[in-house]
């Protein structure tokens, strides 16, 4: 039986009893932890495919120890000018050795997101204020309507524009710019 399953970004197939070597894990050492973003499961002659993920399926993993890998030489040259740069760096890991892999009935861990969207719900109501007069709302009503239709003016094609133009009568279209338009139209 083995698995195809995302660990910190990259894909790995496991088997159980396998070691793995994984960009570094914040889990502390001796700890386990479990995946459940598993892509592909086989199980003798069954191979079930996640789309994207398998729902219910897990592999648990033991961390043993974190540790550096080889280190690799970066060195860069260009002929005849006297550049050379050598550089060096080595990728920090973590051993995993793969205890076991789960295929239904794996409980899914609550995601975080989840429960803050849940948080401001229980928030205190917002207080109504109080009506205000009508005769103040008539000239919002009035100064909001204006910006409106240079917005609607915007958003028409030159094309539209120019026929809104011939059936007001202006003339001069054909050398008008799109801001030229508008700006006749709103006249």
């Amino acid at each position: 039986m083995y698995a195809i399953v995302e660990i910190a970004g990259q894909q790995f197939k496991v088997a159980k009893d396998q070691k793995v070597y994984v960009h570094r894990l914040q889990e502390e050492e001796g700890k386990k932890v479990s995946f459940q973003n598993v892509l592909l499961l086989e199980d003798g002659a069954n191979i079930t495919i996640g789309a994207p993920a398998i729902d219910g399926a897990q592999v648990e993993a033991k961390v043993v120890k974190h540790l550096k890998g080889d280190k690799v030489i970066v060195f860069k040259k260009k002929r005849r000018k006297g550049y050379r740069k050598k550089n060096g760096h080595r990728q920090y890991l973590t051993e995993l050795v793969i205890e076991g892999i789960v295929a239904k009935g794996a409980k899914k861990k609550a995601a975080k997101s989840e429960t803050k969207k849940e948080a401001p719900a229980k928030a205190a109501p917002v207080k109504k204020a109080a009506p205000k007069a009508e005769a103040p709302k008539a000239k919002v009503e009035k100064t909001k309507a204006a910006p409106k239709e240079a917005l609607d003016l915007s958003k028409k094609t030159v094309a539209e524009l120019k026929e809104m133009a011939k059936a007001k009568g202006i003339s001069g279209i054909s050398s008008m710019k799109k801001a030229d338009l508008i700006e006749a139209l709103k006249k």
